[in-house]
């Protein structure tokens, strides 16, 4: 399948270099996935949640993830762009809605990108608690856009070696935790599940407990969408995009589960250390020092600044592609659309780059703050492109038929359609509406905590209508829904 080469303009759009392997593109997606939300926050999740409700949540959300994944592997293996689901809605919705998408996810990893700067100022200052974040900062800037500058290959090899540090630490960590649990390391008897029922365990605090820790865990998940992005810069996407589709998704659930299980086995629910955003008293931290490595904090630290370089590699790439197929649609201003002779999106990259630099904030208000704001901020974006994959997968294969066009056509079909998108619709919605409920349920409503918590959704309804007014636009009925694939 080749790359698509007419915008709603009816212009030729510049072209990205097709240097993106099938090891590549599992890679981004693993390691988008696997990160601070599974070395620091899984922690909390079982110590409000239970081993059971922390297991139980992360399954579901797993489960939606999994026909999230079939839904945009079916489209981009038939439409590879690396405008992803912002095309898809364009085409197959209507294309207010694939504007505020593109902004929107845009906006999302622009802001992670900030956050994650911020963050490793934190993370080197467990090194050098007296050095400037100014200086981190800069470091962590010039590498990430050294890496994404020199060529999209260059991206891909970076970020394939990133994620497989932490696919390396993940795999050791679940080895040595079940040999810990069974007995034959450590020096201690088998635990068993004795650290599941203490207490009120497993599910502790019940059905809101587990509930509230779906938020987190959707958290943790997103990053998987990353491989619609590398579509359009994938040799053989229709081969390649099916084939990263069955292999990543159940390895990052038989990672978060395992590990998950793991932690919650060897470690009581009520140890008050796993709701610490400590490093050196992080869950993976925690199993290690009680194997008695000595330097197991420095370890962890390691790998975890390994995980926000790799969170800061990846965020670029995607939103810098994201704003480039926005101005070759029409939807930015056409300069980003310029590419550079090694097949980069040079000003997008930059312009992007730039909003990241607003960590910069955090020298001078406080570490960790600005930080916290910012991943706030970003939370909502995630799961509102969520939302769009799965509302779009359905209309493209409703179109499908509708056009009288033979699903057989398709190099990789969705499984369980429509079940598959509407139970991922319907999940992703529940926990984008019940994500801070706690903020309803007191004396008094928290107001504060609604503004951090939903702030992503006004934004998004702002982008959408203001275009669907401006232009306005209305959802395309099925018959008109552009199915069209350009070849080279």
């Amino acid at each position: 399948m080749s790359e698509i080469k007419v915008n709603q303009l009816g212009h030729k759009a510049p072209k990205l270099k097709k240097e993106l392997k099938s090891r590549h593109i599992t890679m981004i997606s693993l390691g988008g996935t696997i990160g601070t939300g599974l070395f620091l926050a899984s922690g909390g999740a079982i110590a409000q949640a239970g081993p059971g409700g922390a297991l139980l949540a992360y399954a579901l959300i797993g489960i939606m993830v999994y026909f999230l994944m079939t839904s945009l592997g079916e489209m981009a293996a038939y439409m590879p762009s690396s405008g992803s689901f912002s095309t898809y809605a364009t085409k197959f919705v209507d294309p207010a809605l694939g504007f505020a998408l593109g902004w929107n996810y845009w906006y999302n990893w622009a802001i992670t990108i900030a956050a994650e700067i911020s963050a490793v100022s934190l993370i080197m200052k467990y090194w050098f608690p007296d050095s400037s974040s100014a200086l981190w900062t800069v470091l962590f800037i010039a590498v990430v856009l050294t890496f994404n500058l020199l060529s999209v290959k260059s991206y891909g090899e970076s970020e394939y070696w990133f994620a497989m540090i932490k696919v390396v630490t993940v795999i050791i960590f679940i080895i040595i935790s079940f040999l810990m649990i069974f007995g034959i390391l450590g020096g201690n008897a088998p635990v068993g599940f004795t650290n599941f029922f203490i207490s009120d365990g497993p599910f502790h605090g019940g059905f809101l407990a587990t509930f509230g820790i779906f938020l987190a865990a959707g958290f943790s998940f997103q990053g998987t969408e990353l491989l619609g992005i590398t579509a359009g810069e994938t040799d053989d996407p229709g081969k390649n995009i099916p084939k990263a589709v069955k292999s990543v998704f159940w390895r990052i659930l038989l990672f978060y589960i395992l590990a998950i299980g793991a932690i919650g086995l060897l470690i009581p629910f009520t140890d008050a250390r796993l709701l610490s955003e400590d490093i050196a008293v992080s869950p993976f931290t925690l199993v290690f020092d009680r194997l008695g490595i000595a330097f197991a904090a420095s370890l962890m630290n390691a790998i975890i600044l390994t995980a926000m370089l790799s969170a800061g590699n990846s965020g670029l790439y995607a939103s810098s592609r994201m704003l480039w197929q926005l101005a070759v649609d029409g939807h930015a201003p056409k300069f980003f659309a310029k590419l550079s002779r090694r097949g980069i999106p040079i000003y997008a990259l930059m312009a992007t780059l730039a909003v990241g630099s607003l960590a910069f904030l955090a020298s001078f208000f406080g570490d960790g703050v600005v930080y916290m704001w910012l991943l706030n901020a970003s939370g909502m974006s995630g799961f509102i492109a969520w939302l769009g994959i799965a509302f779009s997968h359905y209309r493209f294969r409703r179109a499908f038929e509708v056009q009288g066009l033979d699903p057989k056509l398709l190099p990789y079909r969705a499984r369980l359609f429509p079940f598959g998108p509407l139970f991922a619709f319907t999940v992703c919605m529940i926990v984008v509406i019940g994500q801070n409920y706690n903020a309803f349920t007191g004396d008094t409503v928290d107001w504060y905590g609604v503004l951090v918590s939903y702030i992503g959704i006004p934004l998004f309804l702002l982008l959408w209508l203001g275009y669907k007014i401006k232009h306005k636009t209305k959802m395309l009925p099925l018959e008109q829904c552009d199915l069209k694939v350009d070849n080279e």
